[in-house]
């Protein structure tokens, strides 16, 4: 990839002699940039470049919204064009051709060929808004308050998803009360042989439980910042059966791990489940535009107009982007591709962790959300810093930044991703005090 040159920006960005404008005028709550700490000017693919010239692969992708990778061509024609025509970009949630064209691509690409019959309701444009406007749905439809979330959730940070997201930390921040959930042990959570969906089914059978009937159960497959947790196809079965025959709605939230993360369109295709409510986000406007989807079954569709109004819910650019990025879900060649990366990243990661058997180095996620744990829990805040140092961007998850996770673009180039596991080889020999290793493995960042 051609490195972008600017007279004016070859300065190093940690130049002291600069006045860091970030940190005398921007608040103290930013996060990413105080772990990957460069001022970014350009990217494509799986490639950022620094105002410094430097590159950088990108296992990142945007916490997950950045899925087809930086500027896919494609979708990037699409939105030059629509802005070239003076195409509408806000009409709250009037009818624009931009809209039209996207929900009838939505429908012929992603829902019709499932078998699915989802009504979509167009919340505001961040992630945790669908979880909200989904809460809302399933409250109304059942008149009941209590939803059920599972430990280790994170379902987003305004008040009510707040309130469903196991992180103690964030759940803090609120600063008061976070009401109206009841919190069970999610898959595999009390140890392989405890059976929670058992439990769930139990709990909601004994009147002495102190467990009342709840609205609605939201589930992740994945928990994405939860630490990679995964459940298994029978559990999901067994914790939606025993929903439905209660009344009670059922939520997947595919925020993060929708889109094709996990191998599939949607994260739970496979498993015979299909959920009441769906919440989409992330990479669903395919180019990085603030989008969500809440897809509803019909007889669930109970809100009046306007009680959950959003001044951003008409997005039309992100309504563009979506639209092209349904192409991709059109080409056979690029699902089969999506499914020898998800084998490709699986050996790959199955392949260090059997080079660093000391380290007690474990696989966790699916498809292509993956990373490792240590028996170290630090190690991961650790080989994520290295890494960084060598030019590759990679993040931790878990309650305790205990698990290193990597989201590389479904798109991404083979020869990123060579670099990128190269760099990651030396980065955890790096952190494990091996530099012999290191050098072998993956040289320094230049």
């Amino acid at each position: 990839m051609a490195v972008v040159s600017l007279e004016r920006t070859r300065t190093p960005t940690n130049d002291l002699d600069q006045p860091d404008i970030f940190a005398r005028h921007e608040s103290d709550i930013r996060l990413y940039c105080r772990r990957f700490a460069s001022v970014f000017v350009s990217a494509s693919s799986a490639t950022i470049v620094d105002e410094g010239g430097r590159e950088y692969i990108d296992f990142l992708s945007g916490a997950g919204a950045l899925n087809y990778g930086h500027n896919p061509e494609p979708i990037k024609r699409a939105v030059i064009d629509y802005l070239s025509k003076d195409g509408i970009l806000h009409a709250l949630d009037m009818h624009t051709v931009a809209k039209r064209d996207f929900i009838s691509a939505f429908y012929e690409t992603v829902l019709r060929p499932r078998g699915l019959d989802y009504k979509l309701a167009f919340s505001g444009p961040t992630g945790t808004n669908a979880v909200e406007l989904a809460m809302k749905f399933a409250r109304q439809v059942t008149k009941r308050e209590s939803i059920v979330a599972f430990t280790n959730a994170y379902h987003g940070v305004s008040l009510g998803s707040l309130a469903l997201t196991g992180n103690r930390s964030k759940r803090a921040a609120a600063g008061i009360c976070l009401p109206g959930v009841a919190r069970l042990p999610y898959d595999g959570y009390l140890g392989a042989g405890f059976d929670t969906a058992a439990l769930f089914e139990r709990l909601l059978d004994d009147e002495g439980s102190g467990i009342d009937m709840p609205a609605a159960v939201i589930i992740e497959t994945v928990q994405a910042e939860g630490g990679l947790n995964t459940c298994s196809a029978q559990w999901l079965r067994r914790i939606c059966e025993t929903a439905k025959r209660r009344g009670i709605v059922t939520i997947v939230d595919d925020i993060q791990v929708g889109c094709g993360r996990t191998g599939t369109f949607f994260s739970f295709e496979g498993t015979g489940v299909e959920p009441d409510i769906i919440c989409l986000s992330k990479s669903l406007s395919g180019i990085g535009q603030p989008f969500s989807l809440v897809l509803i079954k019909p007889e669930l569709d109970c809100l009046p107009p306007g009680v959950h109004n959003g001044t951003f819910r008409g997005n039309n650019l992100a309504f563009v982007g979506a639209r092209a990025a349904l192409d991709y879900w059109s080409d056979p060649l690029f699902q089969r591709r999506l499914e020898g990366l998800c084998c490709v990243l699986r050996e790959r990661f199955d392949a260090i962790a059997r080079e660093f058997p000391t380290l007690q180095t474990r696989v966790v996620g699916r498809g292509a959300v993956l990373g490792l744990t240590w028996s170290d829990a630090t190690l991961a805040r650790r080989v994520s810093a290295a890494a960084f140092r060598r030019g590759l961007i990679i993040e931790t998850c878990g309650a305790r930044d205990q698990v290193l996770k990597a989201l590389p673009p479904l798109t991404i180039r083979e020869d990123e991703l060579d670099s990128g596991f190269k760099r990651l080889h030396g980065a955890i020999a790096d952190a494990t005090g091996n530099p012999r290793k290191a050098n072998r493995q993956g040289g320094q960042h230049d």
